[in-house]
Order: structure tokens, then sequence, then C-alpha cells
């Protein structure tokens, strides 16, 4: 069998945010987000991935897809595991292999990290691939990064195996679409605050850094604090799914630690404060994104704000003149749509993915 490093492989495209200079210094590519990978057209008959991970309590999962069809969803051991994609399939046929990390980058564990080193492979070549219809960023909470996709209803222990970022509804409106996705998502984060009233846990103030919740020495090494090259990678269309946490922080205690005491009122005031903080991420979603349409879409869970949210979105139409922003109200979680850890499950997913599917073609 061949054995390459991850950047000599011909045609591999690399998926998600990293720093490119730090990472091909380092020779790995690191998967910080939920949903980064790779994606390949390989021709021979074996297909090896070498993977290095690490974790203290919340190990990384991958999941492999074989031209479109799920293959392989597993967790990963700490340290240098070689995972087999391909094994005694006919040498000619280009099959598309598509690896993606399932779980979001875990804030509380700073040594969860997945990295891939190496490719080994038996025969063929590996192909060109086509080029994507759109590009599309997801930004979100527990519902962009698939918490609850996968698991018994009855399942309420927060592990990574809940997570699944290629069953969830962003990943699936980018299949809908043949569109490369990228998605920034953390579990409990929101616009101001996380669900315990937490600010250090507002996604926006994150967002411009590569990996801002990878806060881990080795991932510090390779570039997830640093500012993100949006040059590099111009999305389509920005998706917001953001605003269920902090619905929640409204009606939970206020937070007392560091940056706190803090607590999102549920009160015209709060209401409108969480209004303003919406309409400046959009401000900011657009500095970083010239030319891409904007879409806050909401409603899987719970739709208590939407009214803020549309008029968040309406003002910011106004006070801008920019027109390409857009509210997309998404289909609400029924009882028999329930996944694990009470978040949505696979038909939820399913049900936004179409309706976000179908929104986007409109204006794209």
């Amino acid at each position: 069998m061949r054995t390459a490093g991850i950047f000599e492989i011909p045609n591999l495209r690399p998926l998600g945010r990293f720093c490119g200079g730090l990472a091909g210094r380092a020779g790995v590519l690191p998967l910080f987000w939920a949903g980064s990978g790779l994606e390949l057209r390989f021709t021979g008959s074996e297909l090896h991935l070498l993977l290095e991970a690490d974790f203290g309590g919340t190990e990384p999962w991958i999941a492999v897809e074989v031209d479109g069809a799920p293959l392989i969803r597993m967790p990963l051991n700490r340290g240098i595991n070689e995972v087999c994609v391909l094994r005694g399939v006919p040498d000619g046929r280009a099959r598309h292999v598509h690896i993606v990390k399932e779980c979001q980058p875990m804030a509380d564990d700073p040594r969860h990290r997945l990295w891939v080193r190496e490719l080994r492979w038996e025969g063929g070549e590996f192909l060109p691939l086509p080029d994507a219809a759109y590009r599309l960023e997801f930004v979100g909470d527990s519902l962009t990064s698939g918490e609850g996709v996968v698991g018994a209803v009855q399942e309420d222990a927060w592990i990574p195996a809940v997570f699944s970022a290629s069953g969830a509804w962003a990943s699936r409106t980018a299949a809908a679409l043949n569109a490369q996705a990228r998605i920034i998502s953390q579990s409990g984060w929101g616009v101001r605050s996380g669900w315990d009233n937490d600010p250090r846990h507002a996604l926006p103030d994150w967002y411009e850094r590569v990996c801002g919740p990878a806060l881990g020495e080795a991932d510090r090494a390779l570039g997830a604090q640093e500012e993100n090259d949006f040059a590099s990678w111009r999305p389509h269309a920005v998706i917001v799914n953001l605003g269920t946490n902090d619905a929640g922080a409204m009606n939970n205690a206020a937070w007392v630690g560091p940056g706190g005491p803090f607590r999102q009122g549920h009160g015209p005031e709060g209401l409108r404060a969480f209004e303003d903080a919406a309409g400046a991420f959009l401000r900011k979603l657009r500095r970083y994104n010239p030319g891409a349409k904007l879409v806050w879409a909401y409603g899987m869970a719970e739709d208590s704000l939407r009214p803020q949210l549309e008029r968040a979105v309406a003002r910011y139409r106004e006070e801008t003149g920019d027109e390409e922003a857009y509210y997309l109200p998404l289909p609400v979680m029924l009882p028999e749509a329930v996944g694990s850890r009470q978040h949505p499950g696979p038909l939820c997913h399913m049900e936004a993915a179409q309706a976000t599917a179908a929104f986007l073609k409109s204006i794209l």
C-alpha cells in the first residue's frame, strides 16, 4: 500500500475552517467544527485514513459516506487511529468518499481534538472532484451541531455519541442543493448568552475566529484562535439558527461567575436587547461575507422569539438598505419527531432541511 501526507494527496478537498499555513507546516488537517472533514474521488481497491485524536472525557466521532450513502459511524481512541474506509472493492470505478467530524468542538474539554495525518491506499488514483453548486455556511447551536439526531428517545446523557452533524438539517440542506457546507455551532450557546445566561457563550462574539471554542494548546498552535481567512472561502449564503437558548435563558436564573452576574430578561427591555443583538450580528455577518444572502432560520425547537427576530431582520434591511437578508420560519418539532435528549430527531431535521433547501433555491 502507498502512504502520503494529507496535503500530498492530489484532488483532495478539505472541508471546514482551518488555518492553511499552520496546518500545512504541521502536516495535519485539523477538524475543528462539526461537519468539517474531507472529500475525494478514488478509483482504487483499498483506502485507509490515519487520524490522530485526543480528549479528556468527550471523544471525537466521525462519519463516512461513499457515493452519498452512510457507511461508517464510529468514535476514535486517543492517539493514532487507522480507519479502513474501503477494502476489496474492484479497481477502476470512481467512488465519492466523504468523511466528516460528527461532533462539535468541546469548549469544556481542552484536550478534545481530531487531526487527519495521512492516507494509505491500494491501486487506483484520486480524481478531480466536481465543483459544488453552492457554498453554504450554517451558524447555530445544538440544533446545527446535530445533538439528539441519534440515540434513543429516553437517552438524556450529554455525550458525543448523540451528535450527528451528517444527519442534521444543515448537512441535509447542503446535500439537497449539491452544496459545500461549513458549520459554526455550539450546543447551548446563543445570541446574547448561553441557555444558562453565561455571556461568554454568545456565538457572535466568537464568529470571526477560525474556531474560538477550541481552547486547547494543541489546537491553538494550529490556528484555532486566529482570525478566519474569509476571503479564501466565500459562501453564497449564511444561514443562522440561533435564539432557542436565548429564549431558555430568559426563564433561567442569572449567571454568576466570570462576566456575571448576567441575565437576559423576558420583559420589553430584555426582548429589545435581544433584537438589537440579532441585528448587530447581521451587520457583522455582512461585514465578513459581502455578497452572501443572509438568512435567519428559526423555530425547530420553539419559536417564542420569532417576533423579535422578524423585526431584527426587517430593521436591518431598512437601516442598511441591504435587501439580501431574510427571515425563514422552520417547521416546529412535533411529538413524534423528538430525538434523544429531548432534541429534534431525524424527522424534524429532515423537515427543516426541506424547508431551508426550498427557500434557498428561491433566492440563490
